[in-house]
């Protein structure tokens, strides 16, 4: 199969030189999936975006309302959104109203959950002033508090303070 791209393609001595790589340094930082993470939900308002379809405001109008956030910043987040796979455009009408539209989360788009669960977490513990969490989490299903957990392949919980080692994984590109 024929693969055109204006990548460099890995050769046999950069698979070679890139296993032997063990600093994150070395690595093209551009395949980074933190970075790319970032190019999608990075921009002012995305996040907040996110958290509103997650807790079910779909409708642009209510989303415009809720956030207060100028309408052709909304426009440009949904639309990025969506063009990154992450929300998809759904047609509604209201009887007696033109033809509008709601976002909803693709599948995608829920996987990142707990990152929004992450930084809920961040600002309660950090950003709160004292004045503990505005909103608390439940699972719906038994009203269990929900709090993200890091877990290893093996079922090692994973604390905050614990070492994490990081090596090449198979799209790393060395510089």
């Amino acid at each position: 199969m024929l693969v055109l791209s204006f990548r460099k393609q890995p050769t046999r001595r950069m698979i070679h030189v890139m296993s032997t790589l063990t600093d994150p340094r070395e690595l093209d930082s551009r395949t980074c999936s933190i970075a790319r993470t970032m190019e999608l939900i990075g921009h002012p308002w995305t996040m907040v975006v996110l958290r509103d379809l997650f807790n079910g405001v779909r409708r642009f109008d209510e989303l415009t309302d809720h956030l207060n956030i100028a309408r052709n910043v909304l426009a440009r987040r949904l639309a990025g959104l969506v063009d990154a796979g992450l929300v998809e455009k759904v047609s509604y009408r209201e009887p007696g109203q033109r033809a509008r539209h709601e976002y909803r989360l693709t599948p995608a788009g829920r996987d990142l959950r707990p990152v929004l669960l992450a930084v809920t977490a961040f600002g309660d513990a950090h950003l709160s002033e004292g004045h503990g969490p505005p909103m608390l989490v439940e699972h719906a299903e038994c009203g269990g508090a929900v709090e993200v957990q890091l877990r290893c392949a093996h079922g090692h919980d994973i604390a905050s303070r614990d070492r994490l080692r990081v090596r090449p994984g198979p799209g790393a590109h060395a510089k």
